[in-house]
Parts: C-alpha cells; structure tokens; sequence
C-alpha cells in the first residue's frame, strides 16, 4: 500500500524560506510522477508543483523562481524548497502521487496523498 508522510512545514516571516519533505513507501517511487499541491483555508487545494523524474520539473506560475521540487529516488523522498515565502503562501502543503505524469496539476487525478504539514508565513 502506497504511503506519503509529509514533515517540514512550520512558521516563517516572508521573505524566508521553508524544505518539505515527503517519505514515500509502498512502491517503487520511481516510475510515479509525484506532485505538491496546497489548501489555503476556504479555498481549494491547488497544485503547486510536479515531478517526473529528475531534471523533469513543472511548476505554476506563482511559485515559479521561488520553489524547487525535487526528489531522491533511493531515498524514495520527495523535496520542495520553497524560498522568498509570501503570506499568500500559507496553507496545508500535500504531496500526492500518481501513475504517469498530467499537466495541468488537478487534484482529482492524483491517486495517493500525504496527510499533509502546515505552513504559516507571516509578514
């Protein structure tokens, strides 16, 4: 059975950076595209950022320039350092994995979720 367990989020003032992290086990973590979204309260969980394999990243255009996603394959742990934090960016950070990549990142194509790590920005 395919599990995520996200760690790292917290509270930083903007301006400063956050690394979340995302222990993967279950499956070979390879041949899965894997992905971070967020849920701000009120709003919709968004997507944020995906991978396919290393060096094969997407990103929306918000955190584009600010965020890296990345993962280890041996480690079978996905990464996003997220730098130049914004209050906008607060919310409940998941990583979601699925079969084959997609893009655009929609939720409900994802298969497996984390329980998520919160992370708060205050200016």
């Amino acid at each position: 059975q395919v599990q995520l367990v996200e760690s790292g989020g917290g509270s930083v003032q903007a301006g400063g950076s956050l690394r979340l992290s995302c222990a993967a086990s279950g499956y070979t973590s390879s041949t899965y595209c894997m992905a971070w979204f967020r849920q701000a309260p009120g709003k919709e969980r968004e997507g944020v950022a995906r991978i396919r394999s290393p060096g094969y990243a997407t990103y929306v255009d918000f955190v584009q320039g600010r965020f890296t996603i990345s993962r280890d394959n041996a480690k079978n742990t996905l990464y996003l350092q997220m730098n130049s934090l914004k209050p906008e960016d607060t919310g409940m950070y998941y990583c979601a994995a699925r079969y084959g990549c997609t893009w655009p990142l929609y939720a409900a194509d994802y298969s497996y979720w984390g329980q998520g790590t919160q992370v708060t920005v205050f200016s």
